[in-house]
């Protein structure tokens, strides 16, 4: 079994999520302040204020870095270097490999590519795998 664990702050990603989870059945998680999870997954969010993580994004990662295998974010385009960079930061700061990027809720390619890039290239590999990086 897949996990997903997502903030959606517009409803960009959790439509993106939502999208994924008819496909896939895969399991759904939306983070909440309290949220505890003991199972391995990937992390999904948005990039707030022109290239801000969203806080809870932060504290979720903080607390669970360990268990997850990819992270990847929401943006728009028109923030130029800034477009989902939360993805970036997290990636970066907590050594979580980087699985994509997509502009608001996602294109039913973005959301191929990323059932593609979570099924085929990271499924069953180990957490720090080089193979995942390619956003």
């Amino acid at each position: 079994m897949i996990y997903l664990y997502y903030d959606s702050r517009t409803g960009n990603v959790e439509r993106f999520i939502n999208k994924v989870i008819q496909i896939t059945g895969w399991t759904a998680v939306r983070i909440q302040e309290d949220t505890i999870i003991t199972e391995p997954g990937h992390l999904v969010t948005y990039t707030t204020n022109f290239g801000k993580v969203p806080d809870k994004t932060e504290s979720f990662a903080n607390k669970f870095a360990e268990i997850l295998y990819s992270v990847t974010a929401s943006g728009n385009r028109n923030w130029g270097r800034n477009y989902a960079i939360a993805a970036e930061k997290i990636s970066d700061h907590y050594a979580i490999p980087l699985a994509m990027k997509f502009e608001l809720s996602g294109t039913l390619e973005d959301i191929n590519q990323f059932i593609d890039i979570i099924k085929n290239q990271h499924y069953d590999s180990k957490r720090g795998s080089e193979k995942l990086d390619i956003a």
